[in-house]
């Protein structure tokens, strides 16, 4: 990885080792912050050549991290600290899937307190313990310092799904997260936005690959007729760190193909 100078615009971003996460980090090397990415395996997915295409973009650098856990969430802190010296945007985009599709008659109290733990509660106390660091990087004056935080949540925040009741409430309660820092932090120029995507072709929804190519492709589900891809939600993170959307802070931005119209 590239040598960390500790100056310029820094991001954090978590659940970054493949997927919408590792999308995300490129997009945001692409646009001039160093990264700090983040996740619970000790090397991005297929590290050599990952590490490969993050050097040819910008400084970054990875650490390994459960953010479910306190002390592992404060060890990261410590170590954007310590690399990079500030931090301008936290996009918390960590997030599991229930290990089991269960009926909503049958979910298990383990696999719920998992999916809160690990997506809602995670969310929480990384914005917490951002906002805590942004307000002290701002009290160091800081060059072109503009924090804001970007929570990734889903669809599922507003749409049922019985067979994995658990996530779904899990993702809505990360819409709560957003208002309640957006509201908040308001007052201290900091806002917060809530990234909502939807069917995205990653590792994650491989298994249920020709189930979505069926909804998206012949039933029409999305208006937009095709997957979205990890580089559409970075899209939208992009979008909330211009600075162009601040004045509206705690809006929802849609990475879904039009999932979120009402459609007769």
């Amino acid at each position: 990885m590239k040598p960390l100078s500790g100056k310029g615009r820094v991001a954090l971003v978590t659940g970054a080792r493949r997927g919408i996460g590792l999308g995300i980090a490129k997009a945001l090397l692409t646009d001039g912050y160093s990264v700090l990415l983040c996740g619970r395996t000790p090397e991005p997915r297929g590290s050599e050549d990952i590490a490969a295409d993050l050097d040819a973009l910008g400084t970054w650098d990875y650490l390994c991290a459960d953010v479910s856990v306190p002390a592992e969430r404060e060890a990261l802190f410590a170590h954007m600290r310590q690399r990079f010296g500030r931090l301008d945007v936290l996009v918390n985009n960590a997030g599991v899937a229930p290990l089991q599709r269960l009926d909503v008659l049958e979910t298990t109290p383990e696999s719920f307190e998992r999916l809160l733990r690990v997506n809602t509660e995670s969310c929480f106390f990384m914005c917490q313990l951002a906002a805590r660091q942004m307000l002290a990087d701002r009290a160091q004056n800081l060059p072109d310092y503009r924090p804001r935080i970007v929570n990734i949540s889903s669809i599922s925040a507003y749409t049922s799904s019985t067979s994995r009741g658990e996530y779904c409430v899990s993702k809505a309660g990360i819409s709560m997260v957003t208002q309640l820092f957006a509201d908040r932090l308001a007052e201290e120029g900091i806002p917060v936005f809530e990234v909502r995507p939807g069917i995205i072709q990653t590792d994650m929804t491989a298994a249920v690959h020709e189930k979505y190519r069926r909804l998206i492709e012949e039933e029409g589900v999305t208006p937009i007729r095709r997957f979205g891809q990890p580089q559409d939600v970075a899209d939208q993170v992009l979008a909330a760190c211009s600075g162009l959307l601040d004045f509206g802070t705690g809006t929802v931005l849609n990475a879904d193909g039009g999932f979120h119209l009402r459609r007769l």
